[in-house]
């Protein structure tokens, strides 16, 4: 069967017809040859929210915005969402719109946790995601307190300086008269200075000739403290040797044991001796504390009565 030059160019405009309709179709997210399911979410306001606009889960597109209806009585609108048939959804899932930094608006979606799984058609629980405009206006009032109190600060610290401008000036004119002070104060420096280096001169010339008169004195001396020194040295060495000399004769002496000093020294009968004479001392020192009738009596008592006497002494005592 021959098909005839118009059917076929109208066969070809139909079928281009059809996949431009696709075409645009996929480019705006609609898959044709996927199965979705649609649900719908509420808002009070959806800021520019548009038809085809992606719906993401995880970052991952999973559907788009398929439409958008307006209920002026309820004063919300309606969005309807196609959603790959893939993603399962539940009581606790969220819509929540959101937007990037260019203003390009998008369907975020929470899934949550899954009590009782959504059926298509159904209506999710709806969010709207904070903004750059939002978190602006709730950090504004704190920033424009902040600012005013700094320019309230800044206020008192101009008053502060206007106040004080006059102070300033008078410091100002100190300061223009105070380099004539200084040049003058450097001249008369500079004209002492001058004096006090030719004094300083004439001075060094005077000590420089006294000095060139003393070398030879000078030298002389050395001399003389050289031979006295050498012959104090030589004296005080001899008078030490016989020191020493004297001193070995005596411990020779005092070692062989033949005279009182060595005696003294090697045996101890004087020390004995002297120990009883102590001892004798001292009860005849404690007798006569006790007892000074028998030395202080006229012509003394003899032995016997001081015998019975003290052992009338010691039986009375007992």
């Amino acid at each position: 069967m021959k098909i005839s030059k118009e059917v076929r160019v109208g066969l070809f405009m139909v079928l281009s017809l059809v996949l431009l309709y696709l075409g645009f179709n996929y480019l705006k997210g609609i898959d044709f040859f996927s199965s979705r399911k649609k649900y719908y979410a509420i808002f009070e306001n959806v800021d520019q929210l548009m038809p085809s606009n992606p719906v993401y889960l995880n970052g991952v597109s999973v559907g788009r915005v398929s439409d958008l209806q307006i209920n002026q009585k309820k004063s919300i609108v309606v969005v309807e969402l196609e959603i790959d048939s893939y993603v399962r959804l539940g009581d606790s899932s969220v819509a929540i719109l959101n937007g990037d930094f260019l203003g390009n608006k998008f369907i975020m979606l929470n899934v949550g946790r899954i009590t009782r799984e959504l059926k298509p058609k159904d209506t999710l629980r709806s969010d709207v995601a904070k903004g750059i405009t939002d978190f602006l206006a709730e950090n504004a009032e704190p920033v424009a307190n902040n600012l005013q109190n700094t320019l309230r600060k800044l206020n008192i610290l101009l008053d502060n300086l206007i106040r004080n401008a006059s102070r300033l000036d008078t410091v100002f004119i100190g300061l223009t008269e105070t380099p004539a002070l200084m040049n003058a104060t450097i001249r008369n420096t500079n004209h002492k200075i001058d004096s006090v280096s030719a004094a300083i001169t004439h001075i060094s010339a005077d000590l420089r000739k006294v000095l060139n008169e003393l070398i030879p004195s000078v030298s002389n001396l050395k001399t003389f403290t050289d031979s006295l020194k050498s012959v104090q040295v030589s004296r005080t060495l001899k008078n030490i040797d016989i020191t020493l000399g004297k001193v070995n004769q005596s411990l020779d002496r005092f070692s062989r044991g033949d005279n009182t000093m060595s005696r003294l020294m090697t045996e101890d009968t004087l020390y004995v001796n002297l120990n009883r004479l102590l001892l004798s001392i001292d009860s005849l020192a404690v007798h006569l504390n006790e007892n000074p009738r028998h030395f202080l009596a006229p012509l003394g008592k003899s032995r016997k009565k001081i015998q019975r006497e003290l052992k009338k002494q010691r039986q009375s005592d007992q």
